[in-house]
């Protein structure tokens, strides 16, 4: 478990927060944009293979010890996203869905999002910048980001989207 600002915790997600995450990915607001409305067994499966790997971190957010989303931090070295911008070797990214409709469009992600950053940022010292690369047309999620001190880098084309490349760095820490 990681204590985050602002009461937010982290803790690794397991195979057996598949039934959670699988239902949180099946809400319109999330589903549009991750499309990863899968089943309860490939979400176990990809909590595993995840959790086995180098590459992401999935992990269940919670705030006042209550679940309410999912959350991967992954090292860009190891994603494909390295080849998208000038990564550096020690860039971390995130990425958010707020899981729990009764918590969408009341500033927690922005919250999140912050707490999370800051976090990254303390841990790793050699890290200098947090990024995120939200749909283009993600209006919600692109506002989140900006209103957590990330600052847009400009457009990525990536394969399944237009991305706004997000990047929050040290010295825009708060």
């Amino acid at each position: 478990m990681l204590h985050l600002d602002n009461g937010f915790d982290l803790r690794p997600a397991v195979p057996a927060d598949a039934a959670r995450i699988a239902l949180w990915m099946a809400q319109p607001h999330i589903q549009r944009w991750w499309q990863q409305d899968w089943p309860v067994e490939r979400w176990a499966q990809e909590l595993s293979t995840q959790s086995a790997g180098e590459h992401s971190i999935p992990c269940v957010a919670a705030v006042d010890s209550q679940d309410f989303g999912y959350v991967e931090v992954y090292r860009v070295r190891h994603d494909r996203l390295a080849e998208y911008y000038a990564s550096h070797d020690h860039d971390w990214g995130v990425h958010v869905a707020i899981g729990d409709v009764t918590r969408v469009g009341r500033g927690l992600g922005r919250q999140l999002l912050r707490a999370l950053a800051d976090a990254l940022l303390r841990a790793d010292p050699q890290c200098e910048r947090v990024v995120a690369e939200p749909d283009i047309d993600n209006t919600p999620s692109v506002r989140a980001f900006a209103a957590a001190g990330f600052v847009q880098q400009g457009e990525l084309q990536l394969p399944e989207k237009t991305a706004l490349l997000m990047v929050r760095t040290r010295t825009m820490q708060q």
